[in-house]
């Protein structure tokens, strides 16, 4: 009820030194100087028994000298004596601290021991930490510099959040000489606790911060780091630079931290679907930072470029192509216009070369023309120093441009002395600029990957397809008779039954035990016949020449049988080995070999991959990833990424493959990633696609025991769409109401209903005056993480529309234990059980998420909600916040 639970970490009223020193070069006395010397307004405590005095300050013995209150402790003392003055930080009622010791898990057994203990204090008494093992955190515009870096930071609209100290260091050191500032800095070290999905949460409101830069080591927690991730890049650009994408890296890295970097590629996956921008090396970050926080943003991802020289023009496309950004093509009607005011041997396409003796109104012209072209959604302008050139007054042109234009504009001053006052007149104006064709082209795809994965980030499928009925329980009883026979491995039969439980079409298999069998058996199916050895104990069958192709006769398939098996027992005798299954070939003249499957991440949980399939799949390795679950756009995306992509199009006598049966299958695969957590691997290989549909030919599954007692998608880095959460009410007078969860694309209704309120529910709703929602507020209230906060509609149909009339909604409390709700009903709409029909919805759904209470402020005034608090056995305490009175209404709900 009272702000968020890191506010007294960035924004504390005061402030307890532990292990505050005098001693050169020692962490506790840089921590003092620098806490003493940044403009800190509040109270300082200093605590380390062998001073009396430190700067002047008294030095305290001990926690219990102190009669105030301590919003923050920070501890600088060896990792030993850190659980004692947790433990005295916790009687003392301190809720936030920073540890910078180290000596904890990355020092090995007796470290890790330490850290638990640690742990154990904090959650007893309720702390917050951040570390251990860490810089500290800088708040510049409060003063505060609670770090062992030397020195400050200015103020800025920059927040960067760093797992190591030492990067952030040098950060804040190059920073400083680029005249950088910060809003806040924060080094989180080895996240025991405070990790950056926390971190992210607070950064989301706040007002200082305008960009988050991110530099990770590693995820202890998957969920909260997409969580807070998503929440953080829906409303402001978040820029990440992770280590580890290499096998040494990695390694460094979790040495470092003890915390799990997880596969690259799977990381790639899960920024792309969190909206969020991906750096290469530490320069990304501000070269980002500066495109996204100039403020317009893509609406498409078509280029154009206006060079005056045509081999830069060349060099930003080819940097372009390597990026993946399409080239506009210039609209006739731009074309024309672009006739009238260049001269006639201008390139005529686009890059649109303006020749080299180009001027400002030559540029302004060249700019007018590409920015109204409905073909274009951004417009890259490049200048290079030639005699006739007049770089000053070109820039000048461009800012002139750009303050009417809705589209982002980036600039390329190439050269140093003759474009130093041109670059300055950009910067000034906020336009980003660069030196080089190849950085401003990188510049753009900033701005396209934000625009790409912010697609991807507004998607929000349910665990099923909507037309999906899988068998759960039959699938689920196949894995568990397999892990019950101490079984990991599922034999193809029991994978292909899987399949066929969601849906997902196979070539029919046959067991056959003697040869007389196959003969029957095959002759039923059809030749030409494929034949493999059947063990529960064989993995690899090919490996054994447990595998033939192509059996074209009777005579084939009974030789075959006999040669298997003699093999098989050969080669592996204590395999108990059951007989042979046969399947007819499936070869159709046009048909492509594809992989479908998950994998599961050891920090991002499934993963679904999709690419080129057949038995040269690690030779092409062609493979794309994407976290589930999945939806249509989603699949579309997942499949471009792949060289599959161009295979699956018409070319030469092929025709296009059926992709709406891809489509499905990937959306079926998505659906067991959600609905079986026991699968660790899934390799359909090779699915089989042509004109006609797709085929899954063979199957393997890997699967492990999981406990009972988890939540459902637990073991997801993202939570499905709650679809089962969605129901339907009839009110007085046969109106059908429908009350379901909120969606990102409910933004337009849940606007409109805002904006249809009355003052007096606006005030009751929001406690101060509102015409509608905030860009953020809207996208806080329409993109909700599911996992920790819950949002019902109810909405009728008009005209064949869906309107909003209603909307209860609680978030998770920081103690993880209850939440605060709030509810609002159309004026209109009152008095029909509307607002306790949500209620009843949103009461019940919490109480299944394991939280204790649920609680709320309403308005003294609002005595209808009051009587519906009441109704619904609230308890009811009567307060002051901000001289309005209010009622605190509370209860429990185990």
């Amino acid at each position: 009820m009272a702000g968020h639970y890191l506010k007294q970490l960035f924004e504390p009223s005061s402030v307890a030194v532990f292990g505050a020193s005098e001693q050169p070069g020692a962490v506790g006395t840089v921590v003092t100087e620098n806490l003493l010397s940044a403009g800190f307004s509040g109270q300082i405590f200093l605590l380390n028994p062998k001073y009396q005095k430190i700067r002047d300050l008294r030095c305290y013995k001990g926690l219990e000298e102190v009669k105030s209150p301590v919003d923050l402790a920070v501890i600088c003392t060896p990792a030993a004596t850190v659980p004692n003055i947790m433990e005295s930080c916790g009687i003392h009622g301190v809720k936030t601290a920073i540890i910078m010791s180290s000596g904890f898990r990355e020092s090995g057994p007796k470290g890790q021991k330490l850290e638990e203990q640690v742990i154990e204090v904090a959650r007893n008494h309720g702390i917050r930490f951040v570390g251990p093992n860490c810089l500290g955190a800088m708040r510049p515009s409060a003063g505060l510099n609670v770090t062992f870096n030397k020195g400050f930071t200015d103020v800025g609209n920059l927040a960067l959040i760093s797992q190591s100290g030492a990067l952030c260091t040098a950060i804040l050191d190059w920073a400083d000489n680029q005249d950088i500032g910060f809003s806040a800095v924060i080094s989180i070290g080895a996240s025991a606790d405070v990790g950056f999905g926390e971190v992210l949460d607070y950064l989301v409101t706040d007002p200082h911060t305008h960009s988050i830069l991110l530099y990770v080591e590693g995820v202890n927690d998957a969920r909260s780091f997409m969580s807070g991730l998503r929440a953080a890049a829906r409303v402001k650009p978040v820029i990440v630079v992770k280590v580890g994408r290499h096998k040494a890296g990695g390694e460094a890295a979790m040495s470092h931290t003890g915390a799990m970097v997880g596969a690259d590629d799977v990381f790639e996956a899960a920024l792309r679907r969190a909206g969020a921008v991906r750096g290469m090396h530490i320069g990304d970050l501000f070269s980002a930072a500066t495109v996204l926080s100039s403020g317009r943003r893509l609406h498409g991802e078509r280029l154009a470029i206006i060079t005056n020289a045509g081999g830069p023009g060349a060099m930003a496309c080819d940097r372009a192509s390597d990026l993946d950004i399409p080239l506009a093509k210039l609209s006739d009607a731009t074309v024309e216009k672009l006739n009238q005011v260049l001269p006639a041997i201008w390139s005529h396409a686009n890059p649109v070369d303006i020749i080299g003796d180009a001027g400002a109104d030559r540029y302004g012209a060249a700019m007018e023309a590409c920015l109204t072209d409905k073909n274009v959604d951004g417009v890259l302008v490049m200048l290079t120093p030639q005699a006739m050139s007049e770089p000053t007054a070109v820039a000048e042109r461009v800012v002139k441009q750009v303050k009417n234009a809705k589209k982002p504009v980036l600039a390329c001053w190439m050269g140093d002395g003759q474009v130093a006052m041109g670059r300055d007149v950009l910067t000034q104006a906020n336009i980003p600029n660069f030196r080089l064709p190849e950085t401003a082209v990188q510049g753009v795809a900033y701005l396209t990957n934000f625009y790409r994965n912010q697609q991807l980030l507004l998607q929000t499928p349910g665990p099923l397809a909507d037309e999906d009925h899988p068998d759960v329980g039959g699938a689920r009883l196949i894995i568990e008779n397999a892990l019950a026979a101490k079984r990991n491995v599922l034999t193809e039969l029991e994978s292909k039954a899987v399949l066929a439980a969601f849906g997902i079409p196979s070539t029919q298999c046959i067991l056959v035990r003697s040869a007389d069998e196959a003969l029957v058996n095959g002759q039923a199916l059809g030749f030409p016949l494929a034949m493999k050895i059947y063990s529960k104990e064989i993995t690899h069958k090919s490996d054994i020449g447990g595998v033939r192709l192509g059996l074209s006769n009777a005579a084939a398939v009974q030789s075959a049988f006999k040669e298997m098996m003699d093999s098989a027992r050969a080669q592996c005798p204590d395999a108990e080995i059951d007989g042979v299954v046969l399947q007819r070939m499936h070869s159709p003249p046009h048909g492509r070999e594809l992989l479908v499957g998950i994998t599961t991440d050891p920090v991002f949980g499934p993963v679904i991959t999709f690419g080129l399939g057949g038995t040269a799949v690690e030779i092409m390795r062609d493979q794309a990833m994407a976290l589930p679950p999945l939806n249509s756009p989603l699949i579309k995306d997942l499949i471009g990424r792949t060289k599959a992509a161009k295979l699956l199009a018409h070319f030469r006598n092929m025709p296009a493959a059926d992709m709406n049966a891809i489509e499905r299958i990937l959306l079926r695969v998505s659906s067991m990633a959600c609905e079986l957590p026991w699968i660790q691997e899934l390799d359909i290989n090779p699915l089989v696609v042509d004109e006609h549909g797709a085929m899954a030919l063979d199957a393997r599954i890997i699967v492990k025991h999981r406990p009972t007692d988890q939540r459902p998608y637990s073991h997801m880095a993202i939570h499905p769409y709650p679809s089962h959460l969605v129901g339907n009410i009839q009110l007085p007078g046969g109106i059908d109401v429908c009350i379901r969860p909120i969606r990102p694309e409910d933004a337009e209704i849940e606007q409109a209903f805002v904006r249809g309120l009355s003052d007096r529910a606006k005030f009751f709703r929001f406690f101060q005056p509102l015409d509608e929602l905030t860009p953020t507020m809207l996208a806080r209230f329409t993109q909700i993480d599911y996992d920790r906060e819950m949002a019902f509609i109810a909405v009728v149909e008009v005209n064949g529309k869906e309107k909003e009339i209603g909307v209860a909604r609680y978030i998770t409390n920081a103690d993880n234990q209850g939440c605060e709700f709030a509810v609002v009903v159309a004026d209109e709409w009152q008095h029909r059980s509307i607002a306790q029909r949500l209620m009843e919805r949103l009461i019940e759904c919490a109480r299944e998420d394991g939280l204790k209470y649920i609680e709320g402020k309403v308005i003294a005034e609002n005595k209808e909600m009051l009587a519906l608090a009441a109704s619904l056995r609230f308890t009811a305490k009567h307060m002051k916040d901000d001289d309005v009175s209010i009622v605190y209404v509370k209860k429990l709900l185990h």
